[in-house]
């Protein structure tokens, strides 16, 4: 069996360098006990690499702008172990007034147990509502009724293209702007027509941990994965069998790599090798800082039904025994704070959930942050299980299953039938949270 493929973040830093978190605030009060009317947000999270820097600096603003909340942010290692830290603080009733959840992690993680419920009539106070937010989104955030989770932004599977490149093999219409790439057909002619230019590859795409590219045509025919009950799985096979065996196509032809982990479908695109390139819109500040004549769009409509894999980046209010009432007041300050200025956030790639700072000129003007902006109503959610969402096992029994049909090592129906059969075994083991 193929290794689990490392997380992004880990490929990163896996956590930011600050000797076990950051501690800021204008008045901090350490280990001290708080009067009642002191309020202290300590904040965790999983941002390493660029998205860390860039919150540390929103943080530290945040910080600078309200002198009487003790604010604590501190960034743990990426993926199960911060999950992991999250829960058992949460068990025990020691938890962080508030942290960073993906979406595609909340009902997996309990929220009914592990989580406090998001009051509502605080974060109407501070101006945030229902309407600031995409209705699939939102609805996502509540589990039995009640609300969970606040949404920061949502993350999709996009498309990079190099211009230059791009230009050359005629991709590009008079406003610069990539062409519409649409259908089976058009996406291997496209890609054909880059392929020609670059001499090498048509698009890079992380191929030793496919979950995204292979989700995102799933989803794109509309395929089902657990029942409404989601305890059985209902995969439809012939469509599972085509996306695989459309992609394996494409790797034998030459189109996409035939074994690229992380970071060399990233070197693949900045090095020129590929004019396209499929991966999460975080990598941007990487092209940026690289100087790549380059620009985004949202993932082709390969079949019949927009989706893009994708997650959301949400803010939870961990379990606490005996929860102070000004710090779950300061604590949605710091949300709805986050929320307004978005936009520095977004910087980084993501686009913002808060609708207002969507539809704001400091958004629209980021280049080529806000190109893809549209693919937000369609982003495709890994399936509500314990094992799914962001770094968890389901995306790493996929990498096992399917990194072999693009080298040959592995026909599609005998990958199917591994990543199904692992599948399984993951719904008949109790969660374990």
């Amino acid at each position: 069996m193929t290794p689990p493929t490392p997380s992004r973040r880990s490929l990163l830093t896996g956590a930011l360098g600050l000797a076990g978190g950051l501690a800021l605030s204008g008045t901090l009060s350490g280990c001290g006990a708080l009067t009642p009317d002191e309020a202290r947000v300590r904040q965790w999270n999983l941002f390493g690499g660029g998205d860390g820097a860039r919150l540390l600096q929103i943080h530290e603003k945040f910080a600078a702008e309200h002198p009487a909340i003790a604010f604590e942010a501190h960034t743990l290692a990426w993926g199960a172990p911060f999950y992991t830290k999250l829960a058992m603080s949460a068990a025990g009733g020691r938890a962080p007034e508030i942290a960073t959840l993906h979406l595609s992690r909340l009902k997996g993680f309990s929220p009914t147990t592990m989580l406090d419920p998001i009051p509502l009539d605080l974060l109407n106070k501070a101006g945030i509502t229902e309407q600031d937010f995409l209705p699939e989104t939102w609805q996502r955030c509540i589990v039995d009724g009640r609300l969970y989770a606040v949404p920061l932004d949502l993350h999709p599977f996009v498309m990079y293209y190099n211009t230059e490149i791009c230009q050359k093999a005629g991709l590009l219409g008079p406003d610069g702007k990539i062409k519409q790439i649409k259908g089976v057909d058009g996406f291997v002619e496209a890609l054909k027509a880059v392929k020609d230019t670059t001499g090498k590859l048509g698009a890079s795409v992380d191929t030793v941990g496919p979950w995204r590219l292979w989700w995102t045509l799933y989803g794109q025919l509309d395929g089902p994965f657990l029942d409404e009950s989601g305890t059985k799985l209902v995969i439809d096979d012939a469509k599972a069998l085509e996306a695989l065996q459309y992609l394996a196509k494409l790797a034998a032809d030459g189109l996409i790599p035939k074994s690229a982990n992380y970071p060399a479908s990233v070197a693949l695109f900045s090095s020129g090798d590929a004019g396209l390139a499929f991966n999460g819109e975080w990598e941007v500040t990487t092209f940026q800082t690289a100087k790549l004549p380059f620009s985004m769009a949202p993932f082709p409509l390969v079949y019949d039904k927009p989706a893009a894999a994708g997650d959301a980046h949400t803010f939870v209010l961990p379990h606490q025994t005996g929860r102070r009432a000004a710090d779950t007041e300061a604590t949605i300050e710091y949300i709805a704070w986050m929320l307004k200025n978005s936009a520095d956030w977004a910087a980084g790639g993501h686009i913002p959930a808060y609708q207002p700072v969507v539809s704001s000129p400091e958004y629209l003007n980021l280049k080529p942050q806000a190109e893809y902006r549209s693919v937000a109503p369609d982003v495709f959610f890994d399936p509500d299980a314990w094992f799914a969402g962001s770094g968890a096992q389901l995306q790493s029994e996929a990498a096992a299953a399917f990194a072999g049909i693009f080298n040959g090592r592995s026909a599609p129906r005998q990958a199917l039938d591994q990543f199904k059969t692992a599948v399984q075994k993951l719904l008949d083991t109790p969660s374990p949270v």
